[in-house]
Order: C-alpha cells, then structure tokens, then sequence
C-alpha cells in the first residue's frame, strides 16, 4: 500500500487557548490512529507546522479535517507526494514546542522531496525532512 505525507504551514487562531490547542492535539492523535496516520505538529505561539503521514485514504481524511480546522488559518501546503517509508512512525499526532526561527525555517525550507538527503546530495543542502528530522530527533530519543 503506497504512502502519501502532506506538510503544511498555517497561523494560529487568535482565539485558540492552550487547553483548547491540547485537546485539539488529542483529538486529532486518536482520529489518526483509527485513519492509519502518524505524524508532529509544531507550534511557535503564532504558527503552525504540521508534517503526517500514512496510506493515502487516511492522509485524505485528515488533510480534510486540516481543512475544515477552525484553530488555525492562512493554510499553505508546502508539499504533498509519495513516501517510500513512514519518517515519523513514533506518534499518532505530537505537538513539539518550536522557535519562531524553526517554524520559519520548516516553511521556508525546500519540500521538493520527502526523502532525507543522502551522501550524493549537494553539501549543506538540507529538505525540510532533514530539518524537521533533526528537531524531532531530542524527543524521539526521550521517548
């Protein structure tokens, strides 16, 4: 069964209170499991970036309610495709706490690919995978 991931950019609602953030993420958590999806959302105070991950049914059914979200606006998709292999697979949905200058490099960064950059790759060239793969990585190992 091919996997697909979306990774999208967006701004928190004005109105979105802490606790309401974290049952949001709860919600979400327990929808994804029954969907097959996994996947991490980061959180500066003001924007969002959200990477998941799964089969192609379950990452539809999600992106919609993305869509639908009412928590946050001014979506941007900044990739959509085809996984080889799950990058995330540790959580169902887990909200990282983030910098605005990681939010900022996650959107900025080039989401032209899903895979890591390997030995071949232009030096210092990091995808947005690499990026977010290195600010999960604390968390993963704390696990």
């Amino acid at each position: 069964m091919p996997l697909r991931a979306v990774v999208y950019a967006s701004q928190v609602a004005a109105d979105l209170s802490a606790e309401r953030l974290e049952s949001l993420v709860a919600d979400a958590a327990r929808f994804n499991r029954m969907a097959g999806v996994t996947g991490v959302l980061l959180h500066d105070g003001d924007r969002f970036v959200q990477y998941f991950e799964g089969p192609e049914d379950g990452v539809a059914s999600v992106y919609e309610r993305v869509m639908q979200s009412t928590s946050h606006t001014g979506i941007v998709e900044l990739a959509r495709g085809r996984v080889s292999s799950r990058q995330f697979p540790y959580w169902a949905m887990h909200r990282l706490p983030a910098d605005q200058l990681l939010v900022g490099k996650l959107a900025r960064a080039d989401w032209s690919r899903f895979k890591k950059s390997g030995p071949d790759d232009i030096a210092g060239s990091m995808r947005g995978i690499d990026v977010l793969a290195v600010a999960v990585a604390p968390y993963v190992e704390a696990a």
